[in-house]
């Protein structure tokens, strides 16, 4: 049997619902299964945790959580109670960052029994490779002067390592799927930084023969999204990019909900973190209305990062099942609540359906 070690941040809002949640689904993955085990430490940090001690999580945080195969974080925030920037850089980015994960990943795909906002969605199948490490969410600049003059600097920072890490890294996802790679571009406004981006493009491109290529300026690739999503393969970006298209590759879908994502680190030095796209929403805490696809389809993600690739698809079987049958939550347009979504899909697991 397989064994993996997993540390678990249900974190704030919803978090603390659908991450739960999941653990019931891969519990009865792995009975049903039966050759892989995952072995789960929790672990309380978030704003009520800052409220207690004055930090997102402890000082030596990594040091505690460099030793697992994988993170599994529900959502960081609540901003009545701590300012986003406090809770967003003490959590998630301290880990994104220490743990070197310069690679985010999120699919984006239409599923039958989802109703997407398209007339014509045309069975669209995308994936979003986004550098996660620098880029436009740099921490350099800064802020001087008050009142009327006072000034704002935020500078980008492009290194080629990064850049051509996450390229290197859509074109061998490419490899596996369509043969397609899309750059996100601006380099006829931006005039530094883009430039720069599509250099190494054409560099990096030149090893993969077989891959079609095509760069698109950011305006005109959003706008594409919503036209004629289909064409789509794989779609490399920035950090800005990269997280702006695949919120619109989320509503294409029919919820930022039932998105996932995969922070990776690629040289396997450090765990890579698995996390859905749709935040804390303290809202909706409590109600019973949290939609638990996007939490249950991270946890997929990480199963195919561990390697249970067999594991992996029965669970993405059993969501597509669940979401075609039709037992979908509110913000689906269906009036299922998170607990009765949970139970479709370990109902799935239990089936003959699996056999």
């Amino acid at each position: 049997m397989n064994t993996y070690t997993v540390a678990s941040i249900a974190g704030d809002g919803i978090g603390k619902e659908v991450v739960p949640a999941a653990w019931r689904v891969l519990k009865t993955l792995e009975r049903v299964q039966g050759d892989f085990e995952l072995r789960v430490t929790e672990f309380p940090w978030s704003c009520d945790y800052y409220l207690e001690h004055g930090r997102m999580m402890p000082e030596d945080g990594l040091e505690q959580l460099e030793a697992f195969d994988a993170v599994f974080l529900g959502a960081v925030g609540h901003p009545d109670l701590v300012p986003d920037h406090i809770s967003l850089w003490g959590l998630l980015i301290n880990i994104r960052r220490g743990f070197e994960q310069q690679i985010n990943v999120r699919p984006s795909r239409q599923f039958e029994g989802l109703a997407s906002p398209l007339a014509n969605p045309n069975q669209f199948n995308l994936m979003v490779v986004r550098e996660n490490s620098e880029g436009e969410y740099s921490e350099v600049g800064g802020r001087m002067y008050s009142g009327e003059n006072e000034i704002a600097i935020q500078n980008n920072v492009f290194s080629k390592r990064a850049v051509k890490a996450a390229m290197e890294y859509a074109f061998q996802l490419a490899k596996d799927r369509s043969g397609h790679v899309t750059s996100a571009t601006k380099s006829n406004g931006i005039v530094f930084s883009m430039p720069f981006w599509d250099e190494v493009f054409t560099e990096v491109k030149e090893n993969y023969p077989g891959i079609e290529t095509r760069a698109e300026h950011i305006d005109a690739l959003a706008a594409a999204f919503v036209t004629k999503p289909e064409t789509m393969d794989v779609v490399v970006g920035s950090n800005l990019f990269g997280d702006i298209l695949t919120d619109i590759g989320a509503a294409l879908m029919g919820s930022i909900g039932i998105a996932p994502a995969a922070n990776i680190n690629i040289n396997g030095k450090f765990p890579s973190m698995f996390e859905p796209v749709h935040g804390s929403a303290p809202d909706i805490e409590g109600k019973g209305l949290a939609n638990p696809i996007g939490q249950l389809w991270t946890a997929q993600m990480m199963l195919e990062h561990l390697g249970e690739s067999t594991a992996a698809e029965t669970l993405m079987n059993a969501i597509e099942y669940v979401i075609k049958q039709g037992t979908l939550t509110k913000d689906l347009g269906g009036d299922a609540s998170t607990e009765e979504v949970v139970k479709a899909v370990e109902g799935y697991l239990t089936s003959e359906k699996t056999n």
